[in-house]
C-alpha cells in the first residue's frame, strides 16, 4: 500500500475512526488537530491562546514522529469557533512558523468537537530526501543535477 498512517504514541488519541496523519510519497496530510492534552485526552483549560499552543504542540508531535519540522508545513486551515479570537490565535500561531510562512485559510465554524475553540489541519511536504541528496557531494558537480 502507498499510504502510511502516522500515529505518534505520545500524541493525543484520535476521537474517531481516522488517523492523526497519512503519508503518501512526499505528501503528509494532518487531520485537524484539537487542543487535546495527550496525557489526559481532554481539551486544555484556558482560552484561545492556551488552546492554540496545545494544537501547535500536537502538530509538532506528529511532525517529529516523521523527523519533520514546522518548516515542512506548506498549507494550514484554521477553524475558529469565533472569528473575534483571530488576533489572539494569530499571535500564538506566529510563534511556530518562520518565513516563508505556510499558505493559510481561516474560517469560523458553528462548533468544533469537544467544544474546542480552535482546530488546525495541515498539508506537509517531506523534503528530507531532497535535502539530503542536495547536501551530498555528487560526482557530477557543476552539471544539471544540481
Amino acid at each position: 500500500m502507498f499510504t502510511k498512517a502516522i500515529k505518534p504514541s505520545n500524541g493525543p488519541a484520535a476521537i474517531g475512526p481516522y488517523s492523526p496523519a497519512i503519508k503518501i510519497t512526499d505528501f503528509v496530510y494532518l487531520s485537524g488537530q484539537l487542543p487535546v492534552d495527550p496525557l489526559t485526552n481532554e481539551i486544555v483549560t484556558g482560552g484561545i491562546k492556551q488552546q492554540t499552543h496545545q494544537v501547535m504542540q500536537n502538530i509538532i508531535t506528529i511532525l517529529e514522529e516523521m523527523g519533520l519540522e514546522t518548516r515542512h508545513v506548506v498549507k494550514t486551515t484554521v477553524f475558529l469557533q469565533d472569528m473575534s479570537m483571530f488576533s489572539d490565535m494569530n499571535e500564538v500561531y506566529a510563534e511556530y512558523f518562520d518565513e516563508p510562512y505556510p499558505a493559510r485559510s481561516c474560517i469560523q465554524v458553528a462548533a468544533l468537537p469537544k467544544q474546542a475553540l480552535v482546530e488546525i489541519e495541515c498539508l506537509v511536504i517531506d523534503t528530507l530526501p531532497y535535502e539530503k541528496r542536495n547536501n551530498e557531494k555528487s560526482c557530477c558537480e557543476g552539471c544539471c543535477c544540481q
